[in-house]
């Protein structure tokens, strides 16, 4: 009777190994498709207004870990500010975290990071239900945080 309790307690570990690889795999996944379906439209709205102003952005997302969108000084090839949304490594579901950093001015060093949650309020299991309006207001409201602090702060 001991030996089979012991079995069945390896046989729930290795269940309970199948259940994590199988989130893991799941939390992969979505993230991907967050990225692609709302991420990246929220991105290019955001791109063809700014194209107004003569900013330009660059984007990218690397599969399975994060979508890295960098906003460039008007009329210039000069990264002005940075926004990362990331999927933890070995994420169990989708919450993520988000970097921004950037510089003052175009001769200045990148500086001003602050890093923590994507979206604090939002649960994971609503992150893709959001909306790419969702997105943008985010993206606006941490560029104009960072632009506004480093535009007047004394150093």
């Amino acid at each position: 009777m001991k030996e089979e309790k012991w079995q069945e307690e390896l046989e729930r570990y290795f269940q309970g190994l199948r259940i994590i690889d199988k989130s893991q795999e799941e939390a992969r996944e979505h993230f991907d498709q967050f990225c692609e379906f709302i991420v990246e439209p929220a991105v290019e709205a955001l791109e063809d207004k700014l194209k107004q102003h003569g900013i330009k952005i660059k984007y990218w997302h690397q599969k399975y870990s994060c979508f890295h969108l960098q906003i460039n000084f008007p009329g210039s090839k000069v990264a002005n500010f940075h926004y990362v949304i990331s999927l933890p490594k070995n994420s169990l579901d989708l919450k993520l975290s988000l970097k921004t950093f950037g510089r003052k001015d175009k001769n200045s060093p990148v500086s001003g990071g602050k890093e923590g949650p994507f979206l604090p309020g939002v649960k994971p299991e609503v992150i893709l239900k959001l909306g790419k309006e969702d997105i943008i207001l985010d993206i606006i409201s941490h560029l104009k945080e960072f632009n506004y602090t480093a535009r007047t702060s004394p150093d």
